[in-house]
């Protein structure tokens, strides 16, 4: 299938490991140029160099923290120098830490909005303008199962990570009209290294914490980012054309709602 996005600008948040840099080097192999950016030089040059050389196509690297409003502002013109706009939106960023009520302060309450909320808020008004002007645009953010579902220990990523739902929700009736699409995509269990992180405080030998970590899946097993990049191409495409407002799962069926 020919998903008709060959020639495209990308941009790609956290960009240089796990679903972020899978999803980049998904949009690369459709023939997509890309924009990645992390916030370790070494980490997004090194990925961005990864994906040239299995792909071909141009990209471009940058140094940027998506929390920081002035490295958001850099990092959007820097896509539209290089590319004359940006055409494909992946606002990705790492998540809120765990804790519960008692152990998170007023800065990390504000931070979780920043990190989850805000930098998706300051991605999309800096794209809008040149899709508007194209009359063509996709805007996906990775989020988290926490928008249909509380995930046990993490508070702070179930209180905000449903607001930016809704705000993809509000946004899609504004957008509609100019033919740009924004949705959610909502990963469970998959192997980051933020998943590959609870392995150590276990105390478990990796494959054993990733076969306990899969036995609530439907599925049976974790999932690997690129299964999610997949999908994240496909609703970035000219295929996808009709989805927009949605938060969808890419779980496994972790999650048990059929909402």
């Amino acid at each position: 299938m020919d998903l008709g996005i060959r020639g495209k600008a990308a941009l790609v948040t956290a960009a240089s490991k796990g679903m972020g840099k899978a999803t980049a080097l998904g949009l690369a192999a459709e023939g997509c140029r890309v924009v990645m950016c992390a916030r370790t030089a070494a980490d997004i040059k090194a990925a961005a160099e990864e994906v040239r050389a299995k792909t071909g196509v141009e990209v471009v690297e940058v140094t940027a923290d998506v929390t920081k409003k002035e490295d958001v502002d850099r990092l959007v013109k820097r896509a539209q120098d290089a590319f004359g706009g940006v055409d494909i939106l992946v606002a990705n960023c790492g998540g809120p830490p765990r804790g519960n009520l008692e152990e998170m302060t007023d800065e990390q309450w504000y931070g979780a909005f920043e990190v989850a909320t805000l930098s998706v808020v300051r991605l999309i008004r800096g794209v809008v303008p040149s899709m508007k002007q194209k009359r063509w645009g996709r805007i996906l953010t990775i989020q988290s199962v926490s928008v249909k579902q509380p995930v046990p220990g993490l508070l702070l990523s179930n209180a905000v990570r449903p607001g930016v739902a809704g705000m993809v929700k509000t946004l899609s009736e504004d957008l509609g009209e100019h033919n740009i699409t924004i949705n959610v995509v909502c990963p469970g269990k998959i192997m980051t290294d933020r998943l590959l992180g609870g392995a150590k405080q276990a105390g478990l030998p990796r494959e054993e914490f990733l076969a306990k970590a899969g036995l609530d899946v439907p599925l049976g097993r974790v999932g690997t980012p690129e299964e999610f990049a997949n999908v994240m191409v496909f609703l970035a495409s000219e295929r996808a054309s009709y989805v927009t407002g949605v938060a969808l799962q890419v779980d496994g069926g972790l999650i048990r709602s059929n909402v």
